[in-house]
C-alpha cells in the first residue's frame, strides 16, 4: 500500500508542476489566441490530472471533480497545426479571405443621436472628467461603433434606420496593409486588386415594417 500512496503523490506532484507550467505560459502568452506553449502546456496538465484520477480511482474507489479525457499530443498536435513545436501549419495551400461589408443608415432626427451617442461616451469617460461633446452624425456613429464591438451591430439602436446593405467574399493575394493608406484615403482599403477573385456577394435588405404589407427579406 505504501508504493501505492507514493505512486499517488508522485502523480498529484506531476499535476502541480504541470498546472504552474500552464500558468506560467498562460501569462507569457499574454492573450495570444492559439499560442504554441500554452497548448503543448494544456496538453500535458490535461493528461497529468487525467493520469492521476485514474490512479485515484484504482487506489480508493474515488475520483477528482476534474472530468477529462486523456489526450494524444501527437494526435493533438498535427491536428492544431504543429502546437508546440513552433512550425507552422503544414497546409501547402493558405488562403487569405476579404470581408467587405457596407450597410448604410437613414437619421430620422440628428439630436436623438447626438445625444445617444454623447450618452455612450459618458459612460467610457471617468467619472472625475468631463467628456468632449459630440459633433455632427459621422462623430456620432463612430462613437456608438467604438464604445461598442466594433461591428455593425453597435449600430442597431433605434436613432438609426438601416437601409439596404452588402456583403462581399474575395480570395485575395496579400492581406491589407492600412499604413500604406493615408487615413482619409476612402476608396484604397476597399479597392480589390488585381488578383482577388470574388467568391460571391450577399445582398441585405431590411425588414419592413408588416403593416405594410410587405416583408423585408435577406438573401
Amino acid at each position: 500500500m505504501t508504493d501505492q500512496h507514493g505512486e499517488l503523490d508522485a502523480a498529484l506532484e506531476r499535476v502541480i508542476d504541470a498546472a504552474r507550467r500552464h500558468l506560467a505560459a498562460v501569462r507569457a502568452a499574454q492573450g495570444r489566441v492559439d499560442d504554441d506553449d500554452v497548448w503543448q502546456a494544456y496538453v500535458e496538465l490535461n493528461n497529468a490530472s487525467f493520469a492521476y484520477d485514474e490512479q485515484l480511482l484504482d487506489a480508493f474507489g474515488e475520483v477528482t471533480p476534474w472530468d477529462v479525457e486523456s489526450i494524444d499530443p501527437d494526435e493533438a498536435d498535427a491536428h492544431f497545426g504543429a502546437a508546440g513545436t513552433g512550425a507552422e501549419p503544414t497546409d501547402p495551400h493558405p488562403q487569405v479571405i476579404s470581408v467587405r461589408q457596407r450597410r448604410d443608415y437613414r437619421v430620422p432626427s440628428v439630436s436623438a443621436l447626438i445625444r445617444a451617442a454623447e450618452a455612450a461616451r459618458r459612460e467610457g469617460t471617468p467619472a472625475e472628467d468631463e467628456p468632449a461633446p459630440v459633433e455632427g452624425v459621422g462623430e456620432a456613429v463612430l462613437e456608438l461603433l467604438q464604445s461598442g464591438d466594433g461591428s455593425l451591430s453597435a449600430l442597431d439602436v433605434p436613432e438609426l434606420e438601416p437601409l439596404d446593405g452588402v456583403v462581399m467574399v474575395s480570395e485575395v493575394g496579400t492581406p491589407v496593409d492600412l499604413e500604406s493608406f493615408d487615413d482619409d484615403d476612402p476608396v484604397g482599403p476597399f479597392q480589390p486588386a488585381a488578383d482577388d477573385r470574388l467568391v460571391g456577394r450577399l445582398d441585405e435588405h431590411p425588414f419592413l415594417d408588416v403593416e405594410d404589407g410587405e416583408l423585408g427579406h435577406t438573401h
